[in-house]
């Protein structure tokens, strides 16, 4: 995986943000107007036009053109990891800790959050640049936002808490979004056994691939062109989960499957009248560790 990979996908979820905030606000699924900062000026450009109806139109279609139900996955995905993550809150858990932030704003946007303690980690270039745009952007960066920087390549979670506190004791909400594909199943075996660590009632909320789109992708369309896209630009997927077995995973970690949907199901959960093909190999779960006896 290349070292801008974070960032550059980071931008491209901002921009399916920026374009949903341009929607009238009784229609929008949320509201971030933090997103269109992260875009470069091209992008930013385009999300500023689609403000005009038929220009957010053109623009979605590219987008669909390009990546097949991205653009409308995307949309869903965020408002359901959003719900979920309330969930989580009105359940008990003390604490977010969002892994792989990227240009996330959840601790920004989310009112529910502002007394939260929101602990964000990512690659150095990712954050570094995030908290850059947001100091020229903000006034003050919220108290309650935590920006930790870890080198996965060089670092593990385990080294990152010796000098970055983290209450493992705190019922938390774990955000962990966009990661696992890119990973290896041992990198993502060693973040479930960290995440094991944290207090019974804690949540974790992450998203991944079906593990059919990396054997057999003509099975999905769009996934063939999608994959071969990714090879060219040097961020090729490596991992997957089959959802028959993700819950005998989880169990192995003290954690309990609560939910897992596909795409095929958020978009429909908020975008009844979305007519898309496409990304239906995205999927997102959320589970609770199991308090000890």
């Amino acid at each position: 995986m290349k070292e801008d990979k974070a960032s550059r996908t980071a931008q491209y979820m901002a921009l399916f943000r920026a374009l949903e905030t341009t929607r009238p606000a009784g229609k929008r699924l949320f509201n971030d107007p933090y997103a269109i900062s992260f875009l470069d000026s091209r992008l930013k450009r385009a999300a500023q036009l689609s403000k005009i109806p038929f220009i957010r139109t053109l623009v979605q279609n590219i987008i669909h053109r390009k990546i097949p139900g991205a653009y409308s996955s995307g949309l869903a995905r965020t408002k359901y990891i959003d719900d979920l993550l309330l969930y989580a809150i009105n359940h008990g858990a003390q604490q977010v800790l969002i892994l792989g932030a990227g240009f996330d704003t959840r601790g920004l946007r989310l009112s529910f959050l502002r007394n939260i303690p929101v602990i964000e980690i990512d690659h150095p270039n990712t954050s570094s640049q995030k908290t850059k745009v947001l100091r020229a952007s903000l006034p003050n960066l919220p108290g309650n936002i935590f920006y930790y920087q870890l080198d996965f390549n060089k670092e593990s979670l385990d080294d990152m808490i010796s000098w970055n506190p983290i209450d493992l004791d705190k019922p938390t909400a774990i955000i962990w979004e966009g990661v696992t594909n890119y990973l290896t199943a041992s990198a993502v075996e060693s973040v479930f056994r960290f995440l094991s660590r944290f207090a019974g009632g804690s949540y974790v909320i992450f998203t991944y691939v079906h593990r059919m789109v990396l054997d057999n992708p003509q099975q999905f369309y769009g996934a063939e062109k999608l994959l071969q896209d990714l090879e060219k630009i040097e961020e090729r997927w490596t991992f997957g989960f089959k959802p028959e077995e993700l819950k005998d995973y989880l169990n192995k970690f003290n954690w309990a499957l609560l939910e897992d949907k596909g795409a095929v199901e958020y978009r429909h959960k908020y975008m009844p009248r979305n007519t898309e093909k496409g990304y239906e190999f995205y999927r997102v779960a959320i589970a609770r560790k199991r308090k000890e006896l």
